[in-house]
């Protein structure tokens, strides 16, 4: 009997889907079942060890998490100084079918893709794994309209008490409060979050929160939200990088999703609590009633799905916002927080924020503005600054060679 054969051999190339410094994804046939993959390619040896540690975590994670809405990694084969995963090939991502105004969403959709979401995300966290970059670009949809968490090169074990990881992860715009203040103690809230900003950008058609730098996307939120007080989250004072902002009432949520059952503003309302303890968990919200009352949501096979994206279609790049939150000095410490006129753009850490008192002439809605008004400008979504992780554990700053290693290919067509 003939070896089967492996590697190279086994998987026949196609055509490029993306390509980085990261790595390149192709797509290819199985030569043994003849289905169709997508092949991340990862080129081992030009970068630093923090690369080969975040593409282990990856697959040590797929191997062990097999779920309907979680990606399938169906092998790993090393070819030259390359480490090759290969995954179930995905036809398009949630992205661009938020963007696909061909794409009428209805109630029973969004429902359905929030359902597979929120599932997706509760077998992780039952298996103690947060996913840590959750996106509407990492939610991939298969043929079958089955929806699909992937990427997981910055998933991470959880459930140690005392365990500190990062607190840069995440894109921006689905970056939880606490992590935007610095904590480094955190639990499945952080993907809860993550989720409730997906589900806010299904309903309206955009992205929710919009922040051109840390400190301007606190400001979003605490505009939409409102400002938390003390007696909604006990514990904000404490956060490494704690500042405070003027207050701000929160509107009504009906106001922000006019369209939205109560049993959605519900849900919504509880996924975006500020107080990570009292937030919803995945398994609580997909027993919501939001999910068992009409209309039922729409079964995956059904779903409208976009054209796959062209090859070589860039992004626009990143906007500045057109300004800042105003920030006022918390009472337990003596730094003062001050935006340059116009506002900051980039990745802003609030802790290396100048000393000195904003202007406070504008409300907050005045300053920077609600991003769920109507001719709202739609900025390009914000890449995330990922730190290199040594092998014992410990951060590091990135040089622009190894930043530049941490740049994903685009999955949009290739499921990873």
């Amino acid at each position: 009997m003939a070896d089967r054969p492996m590697g190279t051999q086994r998987y026949i190339k196609g055509q490029t889907l993306g390509e980085g410094t990261y790595g390149v994804v192709y797509k290819a046939v199985d030569s043994l079942t003849n289905r169709t993959v997508a092949v991340k390619k990862i080129r081992i040896g030009k970068y630093k060890e923090g690369v080969h540690v975040t593409a282990l975590r990856e697959i040590k994670l797929l191997r062990e998490l097999k779920d309907p809405n979680i990606i399938e990694m169906i092998d790993v084969y090393p070819h030259k100084r390359n480490l090759h995963l290969v995954f179930e090939f995905m036809e398009s991502d949630l992205e661009a079918v938020i963007r696909d105004r061909n794409i009428v969403l209805s109630a029973a959709d969004i429902k359905s893709y929030m359902q597979m979401t929120l599932k997706g995300l509760a077998y992780c966290h039952k298996k103690w794994v947060l996913h840590r970059d959750l996106k509407p670009n990492n939610l991939l949809i298969a043929s079958d309209g089955q929806l699909k968490l992937g990427d997981f090169g910055l998933a991470r074990i959880f459930g140690s008490p005392d365990r500190q990881f990062t607190h840069q992860v995440f894109a921006r715009w689905y970056r939880a409060p606490e992590l935007l203040f610095g904590s480094k103690q955190y639990g499945a809230g952080v993907d809860i979050w993550a989720a409730a900003c997906i589900f806010a950008e299904l309903m309206l058609r955009r992205p929710f929160l919009q922040g051109s730098s840390d400190i301007d996307q606190l400001g979003k939120i605490f505009a939409a939200l409102g400002t938390p007080k003390e007696s909604q989250w006990p514990d904000m004072t404490c956060l490494p990088d704690y500042v405070e902002f003027q207050y701000c009432p929160a509107p009504s949520l009906r106001s922000l999703f006019p369209m939205a059952t109560d049993d959605a503003l519900d849900l919504i309302s509880r996924m975006l609590a500020f107080d990570p303890k009292s937030r919803i968990t995945a398994q609580q919200a997909l027993e919501h009633r939001y999910f068992h009352s009409e209309p039922a949501p729409t079964r995956p096979e059904l779903l409208s799905r976009p054209p796959p994206r062209p090859e070589g279609q860039s992004k626009p790049s990143e906007a500045p916002s057109s300004g800042g939150p105003i920030v006022l000095s918390p009472p337990t410490k003596s730094r003062r927080v001050m935006l340059p006129p116009g506002g900051v753009s980039g990745d802003v850490h609030l802790g290396q924020m100048e000393k000195g008192y904003m202007n406070n002439s504008e409300t907050p809605m005045e300053r920077f503005g609600l991003p769920m008004s109507s001719g709202t400008q739609i900025l390009s979504r914000p890449k995330l600054n990922r730190n290199i992780v040594c092998k014992q554990g410990n951060s590091k700053q990135a040089s622009k060679g190894e930043y530049q290693a941490w740049e994903k290919v685009s999955w949009a067509c290739a499921g990873v």
